[in-house]
């Protein structure tokens, strides 16, 4: 245990960003689940919507950096977010050129 008053505060300041940190990725992989179920459910709009939130809560998670931009195209393109439907995430172009995904940007 830390003795020095700067130290005591920076364990709190530590627990308190990884805590903010594990609830931005836990928010990511439930969107990704309902993306998945949604798919699996074959309900084409309510899959549309969700991919919507996820694409909104990946963008969201790389931006603030919690998410580098190898682990969203490595999101993208193992789970396939991008071809399960028709439509493509636009804005997770503006935020990251990724090699990994085969469509150019929108």
């Amino acid at each position: 245990m830390a003795n020095i008053k700067s130290a005591k505060k920076r364990i709190l300041v530590t627990e308190t960003k990884a805590a903010r940190n594990k609830a931005i990725k836990s928010g990511v992989k439930t969107a990704i689940k309902k993306v998945e179920a949604a798919v699996a459910a074959n309900d084409k709009a309510a899959a549309e919507a969700a991919l919507k939130d996820a694409t909104s809560a990946i963008a969201s998670a790389g931006s603030k950096g919690r998410m580098s931009a190898g682990h969203i195209c490595r999101v993208l393109h193992y789970k396939k977010l991008h071809s399960h439907l028709v439509i493509h995430p636009a804005g997770l172009h503006s935020l990251l050129i990724c090699h990994t995904v085969s469509h150019s940007p929108l």
